[in-house]
């Protein structure tokens, strides 16, 4: 599905394509969103206007070497779009990077920035949330897809028509853990969310 923005037309590739852009990159990658949402699914729900792969902010200047033949422009707060310089070490508050081909190009997939410490990733939005690396994400296909309850908690906030659908789609399906974890964590930060009632 295209997508017309300001910034240039949003045209994302499929996830093997994403596969083999981050082959060989030899650290850990993720696909998230609404993506990782229908692999836990194991179909599609819904049309994407992009597609976001997480990362950790530690490998983001490899990454940055890895995409060497790709145009990355990073969302610099409050609404800013500009190219990342070669060498150039982001800062804390920048955690979205647009990636194309070339400037002609449409914008093909997002780099999202995650928190972590030591063997830990820590939630950006609040550090009381957190969990083991080992469990942030589960394999199709031999490409790792965020965990659902971690994605789901991330789209709580905004309650946009697509991630309820997202979130009505996969309650029956989670884990009695994986629901415990979406409970838990909503409650520290959005402890009168109206999905909670529905995780019971």
């Amino acid at each position: 599905m295209r997508i017309e923005t300001q910034w240039g037309t949003w045209d994302h590739i499929p996830v093997d394509e994403v596969a083999s852009a981050m082959a060989g990159f030899g650290r850990p990658w993720w696909v998230a969103g609404g993506f990782a949402i229908e692999a836990f699914l194991g179909h599609p729900i819904r049309d994407h206007g992009d597609i976001d792969i997480g990362l950790l902010r530690l490998d983001h200047m490899a990454v940055h070497e890895h995409l060497a033949g790709w145009e990355l422009q990073c969302a610099d707060p409050p609404g800013t779009l500009r190219r990342w310089q070669h060498g150039e070490r982001l800062g804390a508050a920048i955690h979205d990077i647009w990636a194309r081909r070339d400037a002609n190009d449409s914008w093909r997939f997002q780099l999202m920035l995650d928190e972590s410490a030591g063997d830990e990733w820590v939630c950006r939005r609040d550090p009381r949330i957190h969990r083991p690396l080992a469990t942030l994400t589960f394999e199709i296909d031999g490409v790792q897809y965020l965990a659902p309850e971690v994605q789901l908690f991330y789209k709580a906030r905004g309650l946009r028509p697509k991630d309820s659908l997202d979130f009505e789609a996969a309650l029956p399906l989670l884990s009695k853990s994986q629901s415990r974890w979406l409970r838990e964590s909503l409650r520290l930060v959005h402890a009168t969310h109206p999905w909670l009632t529905l995780l019971g």
